[in-house]
């Protein structure tokens, strides 16, 4: 689902600069000027990037050539998703002051966001290479290779930032997540290590998505999210304010910026067309432009109402989601890439809910409902969760079972991999692999002559990495065989040459699980101690087979290889069940999902109207 683990924002910088009277501004007006520009200061330091965008405009229509002000009101027009504008005022201020290295880095992050990756990381080297102690511009050059998948020239621009400024906030958690997906382990337990420690004494040290990618606790994510929560989103007054809407049918919304050809639309697309038009009326809120793909058509033919609000900023999201009067507000992003909770945080709709691509606690206080089941989240764990938890029975997961299986038209050896040996895979991203799982799987390859070990190419980085790593280990490194990313059809035709796709143990297999099981190839699973980490678990049960359910690595190690030792045994046997249960049970029962789904959703509103606070739910199987 992208580089989430580093796809960082970066703020602008303040430049506290007076405003300089000129010669053709009196004194009274240079004077307000200053006022005025100091406003706009606090008001952004306190977030009110609104009010400090009027205020530096207001500064800006006295002296309209300075460039501090042209600066920091590209930087407030930015925090506000207004990208174009933003380029504009930086670019402004550079023509009047070439080496103003605030403006620089906000035209790089405004790049950025553009997607124009390379021409902002050649504007980022020439601000570190004129001034190596900008610590923020080195960290905003790792963001910028991340995009790239440049991981590890992006180690390189991290650790340069945290060198620079060793208490630079969020930093530690963007190199490890750099340095994860490059599969880069020479340092990574130190840092890992620091960011925990950072992390449980109140430091800023991680977002919340990369706690959790490390071996953190739910309580260690919980207070992760909460901390970057509260300083990102200062308590604002609420658009809405307790009106209480009584719509014939309850106003449904997604806000998601993957409405296009991504996982998160391959997984939904059948669950938005199966939601009941008589009781609910659904509305997309697209937060990112149309990609053009043939899913992005499809997502608009779902949905009643599908608005596209790419270039708007979270006020302005929140606006529409106000007016609109929308009683329910599932955000499917979160924390993830691309992401806009900040609308959320606005409160426009009396029910908001988390649900699917961020599988975690938000910790936000403005988020009320968490959408779950009972193996990734026990109820006796719903103290580690900001929100309200709804347990869906069977699997809060959702798939599209109208989605194609494609044929396998292709051999092993089309894939570089033998006609006979004993073949393991894991296709997830690779800041997912992890040295402990990594020993597993080099002594499963050991165990088991003429294996090979398929994994997804992640990038050039990794694959190198890992190859070091499995000779280090005693394992001839042509014994991995790395699978190169090509469209998704091409990608599940692929999957049935492979006879066992092993889990990673601490953020599990989630789309890529569904994905192997939809085209008949076993998953074996290790259940672990947060919801990221037993999603694999619920899918297993879901399916109907939690025979491929472990509890513990040394169980997985010997489950795995003992499948491997008796493929056309056991292993044969859980392939023909699952042919079968494909079509017969909850895992790929999109109907019966969106029937979860949707007494769910009914409960809350009936909460809302009876006036009611958000509480926890226990949603009944559907016989």
């Amino acid at each position: 689902m992208g580089y989430e683990a580093g796809a960082t924002v970066v703020a602008a910088v303040p430049c506290r600069q007076e405003v300089v009277a000129i010669s053709a501004v009196s004194d009274s007006d240079a004077e307000r000027a200053k006022a005025l520009f100091f406003e706009g200061l606090d008001r952004a330091d306190r977030s009110d990037h609104a009010g400090a965008e009027a205020r530096f405009r207001a500064a800006l229509a006295i002296v309209p050539d300075r460039p501090s002000v042209l600066t920091n009101l590209a930087g407030t027009l930015f925090r506000q998703n207004k990208i174009d504008e933003a380029l504009e005022y930086a670019r402004r201020g550079l023509a009047l002051e070439p080496d103003n290295d605030e403006a620089a880095l906000i035209e790089a992050t405004c790049l950025m966001r553009r997607r124009d990756f390379e021409e902002a990381s050649v504007r980022l080297r020439k601000i570190v290479e004129g001034n190596p102690g900008d610590a923020e511009s080195w960290a905003a050059l790792g963001t910028a290779l991340g995009q790239m998948r440049r991981f590890d020239e992006a180690v390189v621009a991290y650790r340069s930032a945290l060198a620079a400024n060793p208490e630079l906030e969020y930093v530690p958690g963007d190199l490890v997540a750099a340095e994860m997906y490059a599969n880069d382990w020479s340092r990574l337990d130190a840092d890992m290590g620091a960011l925990l420690a950072g992390l449980r004494v109140g430091r800023p040290t991680a977002r919340p998505f990369q706690s959790l990618t490390v071996p953190a606790t739910p309580a260690d994510q919980l207070a992760c999210a909460r901390q970057w929560c509260t300083r990102e989103f200062p308590p604002v007054a609420p658009l809405w304010r307790g009106e209480r809407y009584d719509h014939d049918r309850i106003r449904l919304a997604y806000v998601c910026a993957d409405f296009g050809q991504h996982p998160t639309a391959q997984l939904m697309a059948g669950l938005f067309e199966k939601h009941d038009r008589k009781r609910f009326e659904t509305i997309a809120i697209a937060t990112e432009p149309d990609d053009g793909s043939s899913m992005r058509a499809r997502m608009g033919r779902a949905f009643e109402r599908f608005v596209e609000v790419g270039d708007r900023s979270d006020r302005e999201i929140a606006r529409l989601m106000r007016d609109l009067e929308i009683d329910i507000a599932v955000d499917l992003n979160a924390h993830t890439t691309n992401t806009r909770i900040g609308a959320f945080a606005l409160r426009p709709a009396p029910i908001q809910v988390s649900y699917l691509i961020y599988p975690g606690t938000t910790g936000a206080s403005f988020i009320d409902y968490l959408i779950a089941d009972h193996t990734v989240i026990p109820a006796d764990e719903r103290q580690f969760y900001a929100e309200k938890v709804v347990w869906l029975p069977e699997t809060y997961f959702v798939n599209d079972d109208a989605r194609g299986r494609p044929e396998t038209v292709t051999t092993r050896a089309d894939h570089g991999l033998p006609e006979d040996g004993f073949v393991f895979c894991c296709f997830n991203n690779s800041y997912k692999y992890t040295p402990d799982v990594f020993d597993i799987w080099m002594r499963l390859l050991g165990a088991a002559p003429g294996s090979v070990l398929w994994l997804l190419e992640g990038n050039p980085a990794a694959a190198a990495n890992l190859r070091r790593e499995a000779e280090t280990r005693g394992v001839d490194p042509a014994r991995l065989v790395f699978a190169p990313r090509v469209p998704t059809d091409e990608h599940l035709a692929r999957q049935p040459h492979a006879d066992l796709f092993l889990d990673t143990l601490h953020y599990n297999a989630h789309t890529t699980a569904c994905e192997a099981m939809w085209m008949g190839l076993p998953v074996l699973t290790c259940r672990g101690t947060t919801f990221a980490s037993r999603v694999g678990a619920s899918l297993a049960s879901a399916i109907g087979l939690p025979e491929m359910i472990t509890e513990n690595p040394a169980e997985y190690e010997a489950r795995a290889a003992a499948l491997a030792q008796d493929p056309g045994g056991e292993l044969a046997g859980i392939r023909a069940r699952l042919a079968t249960y494909r079509s017969t049970r909850a895992l790929f029962d999109t109907r019966r999902t969106a029937l979860h789904l949707e007494a769910a959703y009914r409960e809350m509103v009936a909460r809302y109207r009876r006036g009611e606070r958000p509480d926890a739910l226990f949603v009944p199987a559907i016989a």
